[in-house]
């Protein structure tokens, strides 16, 4: 009996890409026809079968969602899966999570292994990596063989599918005209690199902030942290360039940070330089977490809502899985009539904490 054999192990055995072999199994005009046909072949060989959807969804249901998250540690994506599992539990289905952590690699191969039977759909928010690459071959060939998929917080034009976004571009605003509000003259950003969406939006949103309140930007105060730099496990280094960011422009007042770890450690720097806070310094982050509400001061922030999110994505995913059962026809289409999906915006709030004044 030939062995069972996975997308990785193709790769390795033909000293290609996870995502070279992901493509050549679907066909893909990017991938030439001599390494098509030699991968195909080499899979045939070994028996293996990609998003085993052959059953397809009209003739099965596992009443199980598929949940892939760039990484579990980070108190918004906890809150979104607790929303997905309420919603889930309710209307009769489980969920199982898959982790990408932020790996292009690994969201091929997750999406993969979940599609291959286990499941009927994906609630998912995309990978740095992939946003990187700007490859999203997996999502449509996923979505093409049948089944559904909602996105949530990072989405991209580029797929067609239902999703649910933060108000990312109003939530900065709030924030920076609340520090201006406050009487802070010399704001500060503490943001991402652009390639991530919502990194770009709040940066979007410092900006016209400013600029509906009279203040010219400076771009001198914007730090962009590079996300190739693990910073979660080596948080020193996210300190030092906070503190050389502050040492070089001393007469910052607030500071706007697009997510929780960079706010809080923007205080923890702060208060190491001699500064009070919010006396000296005014601070708000984005996501309201446990860092959040047990950082010393307390931090202001914008609410995303997590919980809401993921109640939102499951009631989305579920309604498209049970209209799919009652008319399959009209949804199994390949993609040759473009469905009617859904876009949710979840709005924002401020939490005021012992950070601003």
């Amino acid at each position: 009996m030939k062995r069972k054999i996975t997308l990785k192990q193709i790769a390795k055995e033909l000293d290609v890409s996870v995502s070279t072999v992901s493509k050549a199994l679907s066909n893909s005009k990017e991938i030439s026809e001599d390494t098509t046909k030699k991968i195909q072949a080499f899979a045939k060989l070994y028996n293996y079968r990609p998003n085993n959807i052959a059953l397809s969804l009209k003739n099965r249901k596992t009443k199980t969602i598929g949940i892939l998250i760039p990484e579990i540690v980070h108190h918004f994506f906890s809150t979104v899966i607790r929303g997905i599992e309420r919603v889930a539990n309710r209307r009769g289905y489980n969920v199982i999570v898959g982790l990408s952590n932020e790996s292009f690699t690994k969201e091929i191969i997750n999406m993969e292994m979940l599609a291959n039977g286990s499941i009927d759909g994906f609630i998912l928010s995309i990978s740095k990596e992939t946003l990187l690459k700007q490859d999203y071959h997996h999502f449509h060939a996923t979505i093409n063989q049948g089944m559904p998929i909602v996105m949530f917080d990072r989405v991209v034009n580029e797929v067609d599918c239902d999703k649910v976004i933060v108000d990312d571009f109003n939530g900065a605003v709030k924030a920076v005209k609340k520090l201006i509000e406050n009487d802070c003259k010399n704001i500060a950003l503490i943001t991402t690199m652009d390639y991530v969406s919502v990194g770009r939006l709040r940066t979007q949103g410092y900006l016209e902030a400013l600029q509906t309140s009279g203040i010219e930007h400076n771009s001198n105060l914007i730090l962009k942290i590079d996300d190739s730099l693990d910073v979660e496990n080596h948080l020193e280094l996210l300190e030092a360039e906070i503190a050389q960011f502050f040492k070089t422009n001393p007469n910052i007042d607030g500071v706007f940070a697009v997510n929780e770890l960079y706010a809080v450690s923007s205080m923890k720097v702060a208060r190491k330089l001699g500064l009070k806070i919010p006396d000296d310094m005014q601070v708000i982050g984005f996501t309201d977490g446990v860092l959040s509400k047990h950082a010393t001061p307390s931090l202001t922030t914008v609410s995303q809502h997590g919980q809401k999110i993921g109640e939102q994505a499951a009631n989305l995913l579920i309604d498209r899985l049970e209209a799919e059962e009652a008319e399959p026809e009209q949804y199994f289409t390949n993609n040759e009539q473009k469905k009617d999906f859904i876009k949710v915006v979840i709005e924002t709030e401020i939490i005021e904490r012992e950070s601003t004044k």
